[in-house]
């Protein structure tokens, strides 16, 4: 008799076991924003804030180029928030109604001269991109590339890049690695990458300031808690951070 009771009790400990985890996956939210990779340590380190200020919210950023998430959401992709880095990639996604409202502009950046440390090739300017330096910049088609076309148009000078990259982290990595001499990337990337490399600024950057818009997803699996991070990511914390990481203020 005692067997059996000793048995019941185990059987009915397991499955109070078993319902309170079920009960914490359940009340477990996650939410997934899609973000530019020029964004990926400023975002980590608000997502780290957000979600200690919201108990059970776990946050799933994918950082890419911004052209290629929006093409993504536009063939369905479900996510919850998107954040460009540029305004012409957000409104490929407003324009086809994949938006739940307007977006809102909450940070800027602009381009610098990324080389290796000490500079051996002595790149000063943009017109030191035209010679036989390897210069590494982004696709034209994600914002790096338009921003570059336009400062280079600004120069006058026509740059004959040894390779493109889908996004301007890549262009980072091939100057971090010595694979190039110089590489056009975002001040706020240079800045996270430290003393891995140096920069040289130039004043055409000026002509191409790119404007980082947010924005909640129609159909978000989340859409109350996205609403949250986009006011996050806009209110007094996201400024700071973001301020801190190299971007300009909207």
């Amino acid at each position: 008799m005692v067997k059996i009771r000793t048995c019941a009790a185990v059987a009915v400990g397991l499955l109070l076991l078993a319902s309170c985890g079920q009960s914490g996956e359940q009340g477990r939210q996650e939410l997934t924003v899609l973000a530019a990779a020029s964004l990926t340590e400023s975002f980590d380190e608000l997502g780290q804030r957000f979600e200690q200020q919201h108990e059970g919210v776990r946050i799933r950023f994918d950082y890419q180029g911004s052209s290629t998430l929006a093409e993504q959401i536009d063939q369905g992709r479900p996510a919850d928030v998107f954040a460009s880095a540029d305004e012409e990639n957000m409104a490929k996604v407003t324009e086809t109604g994949a938006a739940d409202g307007q977006s809102q502009t909450f940070a800027t950046n602009r381009l610098t001269i990324a080389v290796p440390p000490g500079n051996p090739a002595e790149v000063r300017s943009l017109a030191d991109l035209t010679g036989d330096r390897s210069v590494v910049i982004c696709e034209p088609d994600v914002p790096c590339g338009s921003a570059t076309a336009e400062v280079a148009r600004a120069a006058g000078v026509s740059i004959q890049p040894a390779s493109e990259e889908n996004d301007v982290k890549s262009v980072l990595q091939k100057v971090i690695a010595g694979e190039a001499d110089a590489g056009l990337v975002y001040v706020s990337d240079a800045q996270a990458a430290g003393e891995a490399v140096q920069t040289v600024d130039f004043p055409e950057s000026g002509r191409a300031i790119n404007e980082y818009p947010i924005v909640t997803l129609r159909g978000a699996p989340e859409p109350g808690l996205a609403d949250e991070f986009t006011e996050f990511v806009r209110g007094p914390e996201g400024r700071e951070v973001l301020e801190r990481n190299g971007f300009g203020a909207p």
